[in-house]
């Protein structure tokens, strides 16, 4: 299976430090924030990687390279600006192959399991399976409802979109590539659908959107293994 790291956002609430330096290669604990999902996917036997890019985005091929000094093998999807999720993930699909796929967002620090069961296979017919998280404070409203082992667009209590997912290419047959597009309509569509599966995540998860967060993902660094 393939993996692809969203990393093309500009990351403006991280500026000044995100003008010189994109947001996935910051530093946390002595490795970039990007590093951290390589070295625990490759743990997961997923060494198959793809990373779409736009702001700063020749640091980030200059920085990670082919990706074997993570046991990695990475290729590079460039944006000539960020086409937001779902239109870099179709975009990148050529790269994907036909077959489903783990997406994590770059910006989030968090020690999900990527080889647990539900991050490698589909269930019959699904589309996708999100990992969900408690509600993080500035996210106290959440993203969707965890409704018998499914995720729900309504429901009396909401968790938080963690940014990892895994997805069956369908999902985005009808979303162009080369062009803007969020992933939230697909994802609402096909939940009315039935078609996507989810589970909670109560360990370490920070959306690291925030100067103070990056600072909070350095301090619980020390409280992860790394593989």
């Amino acid at each position: 299976m393939k993996a692809m790291i969203l990393a093309a956002g500009r990351g403006e609430r991280m500026r000044p430090l995100t003008d010189v330096t994109p947001k996935p290669l910051l530093d946390v604990a002595g490795t970039p924030l990007i590093g951290w999902h390589l070295k625990r996917l490759v743990a997961a036997g997923i060494e198959q990687i793809v990373i779409n890019h736009a702001w700063l985005g020749q640091q980030i091929e200059d920085t990670l390279q082919d990706g074997a000094a993570y046991g990695a093998q990475i290729q590079y999807s460039a944006e000539t600006s960020a086409l937001e999720t779902a239109g870099g993930i179709a975009t990148a699909l050529p790269l994907l192959g036909n077959t489903p796929f783990l997406v994590v967002n770059g910006d989030v620090f968090t020690d999900i399991d990527f080889a647990q069961a539900p991050l490698q296979t589909l269930e019959q017919g699904m589309l996708a399976h999100l990992i969900l998280v408690p509600n993080p404070p500035q996210h106290s409203a959440g993203d969707f409802a965890l409704l018998d082992g499914k995720a729900a667009v309504d429901g009396e209590q909401k968790y938080t979109f963690s940014g990892v997912g895994l997805y069956h290419p369908a999902l985005f047959a009808d979303t162009p590539p080369q062009q803007a597009a969020k992933l939230a309509p697909l994802l609402r569509e096909a939940m009315a659908q039935g078609r996507v599966s989810a589970s909670l995540h109560t360990g370490t998860w920070l959306d690291v959107g925030t100067v103070e967060r990056l600072a909070l993902a350095r301090e619980r660094a020390a409280l992860i293994n790394l593989p």
